[in-house]
């Protein structure tokens, strides 16, 4: 099995997916020491919610439908399939990001109307998640193709741009927010163009006539994830409002740029993972290969498993040379906060990958309510923990309501089953039943 791993396409993916996050991790690494430099925690703070709410509208509004497309991509027959598929979850995206980025809008200027914030941060937010979900779609359907180079190249461009210009504006305008998303605004549109362009000279020209009805099927797959995405979300950076509320945008900005460091870690090295085996398990189980499927997912979440273990292990020994190194010296109070924060993030690795057979069998609505028993947990957790403990408590939820998670999912999720049938949601099934995916 390994002798046939080691000569596929898996081994190419595994070298591109871990350049782009490699690559990636370090410039965030640094452009996060030099900026912590310049701008102070209130203001990163700031910076960090502004980015929550553009997360929010990424997870919420596109992702379901990229996520869609990741996964339908593999069932394609030829070039003007994927082309077709390509267009309609453009076009479901585009949509559903113009409603988000007025819905955010329009929150700020109800926001500054009542308060003494700047209205004019929340078009900037806007503005960056228009340019963040481009290249989110970009990104995440060319990794959906097996394209791991163009993906990886085009995630790391943007992640060089992105702090290099944040600290080249703030040089300039001085250290405020509006410099700092001004710049992640400018270092996308640049990266966004670069990578369209090269994209669309290399696409292959085909006539679009399809009979399949993509965007019913993106639809049918999509709907159930987005409450899933929005309890995503809320697990993920709920806590860092709960910190704003009962705490300050200073300890926001602590607890957010020491995340960051945390998860780069962690998240990279999972995402390392889910960008080389996701696809390829995809596409073995829409090809029916369903021994190989299962072979691929199990070597998958043992090394989900090994790196959270390893990962955790030199995290605990390292945590102040690592702080010392990444952060400046005023972030340098939660460092202490480090093990608690490495700890969810390796549980909530492994709660993905266990949940793929899920999302294999296209059952995102069962995977809705593994998702679900993880923000229940979190919306008690967080609150409780952070009004007794303050910041240690906001870093010890994490672990609770991931490992929950995890737990849940892997009971739905049944991945030590292997499949010997053919499962209900391939393509045969879609084109007969598109609204009996989930059934």
């Amino acid at each position: 099995m390994f002798r046939t791993l080691k000569k596929s396409k898996l081994c190419g993916d595994a070298f591109w997916a871990l350049f782009g996050q490699a690559a990636s991790a370090l410039a965030l690494l640094l452009g996060t020491r030099l900026l912590t430099e310049l701008v102070s925690p209130a203001v990163y703070g700031q910076v960090a919610l502004l980015n929550g709410f553009v997360a929010l509208g990424v997870a919420v509004f596109s992702y379901p439908f990229i996520c869609a497309g990741m996964r339908i991509v593999p069932e394609c027959q030829d070039p003007a399939e994927r082309r077709s598929l390509h267009t309609a979850v453009a076009a479901l995206t585009l949509k559903a990001t113009g409603l988000a980025i007025a819905l955010l809008v329009l929150g700020g200027f109800v926001f500054g109307y009542f308060t003494d914030a700047s209205s004019a941060l929340f078009l900037l937010a806007g503005m960056l998640l228009a340019t963040t979900v481009q290249r989110e779609l970009g990104i995440q359907l060319a990794i959906g193709e097996r394209k791991q180079r163009l993906a990886s190249l085009w995630q790391t461009s943007d992640s060089v741009l992105r702090p290099a210009l944040a600290i080249a504006l703030v040089w300039w305008m001085g250290g405020n927010p509006e410099s700092v998303l001004l710049g992640y605004i400018l270092a996308s549109l640049v990266s966004n163009l670069v990578w369209i362009v090269v994209k669309r000279r290399n696409a292959i020209r085909t006539p679009a006539q399809v009979s399949r009805a993509f965007s019913r099927e993106v639809w049918v797959y999509a709907l159930p994830l987005i409450p899933m995405e929005l309890i995503f979300w809320i697990n993920g950076l709920g806590d860092r409002y709960v910190i704003g509320y009962l705490l300050s945008s200073a300890d926001v900005g602590l607890y957010a740029a020491t995340y960051m460091i945390v998860n780069e870690a962690f998240n990279r090295s999972a995402m390392v993972l889910l960008r080389t085996f996701q696809p390829a398990y995809f596409q073995a189980f829409s090809a029916q290969q369903l021994q190989k499927a299962f072979s691929m997912l199990w070597i998958w979440i043992a090394s989900v498993a090994g790196l959270g273990v390893a990962g955790l292990l030199l995290l605990l020994l390292t945590k102040d040379w690592v702080a010392s190194m990444v952060l400046a010296k005023s972030y340098h109070a939660a460092v202490d906060l480090m093990p608690a924060m490495a700890l969810g993030c390796a549980l909530h690795a492994l709660g993905t990958a266990v949940a793929q057979p899920l999302l294999a069998r296209k059952l995102t609505k069962t995977l809705l309510k593994g998702r679900l028993c993880g923000a229940v947990t979190a919306a008690i957790t967080i609150p409780l923990l952070i009004s007794q403990y303050g910041l240690p408590g906001a870093a010890w939820a994490n672990p609770v309501y991931f490992g929950i998670e995890a737990m849940v999912l892997a009971l739905l999720a049944k991945p030590w089953q292997a499949a010997t049938s053919p499962i209900l949601g391939t393509i045969q099934n879609l084109r007969k039943e598109p609204l009996a995916a989930d059934a």
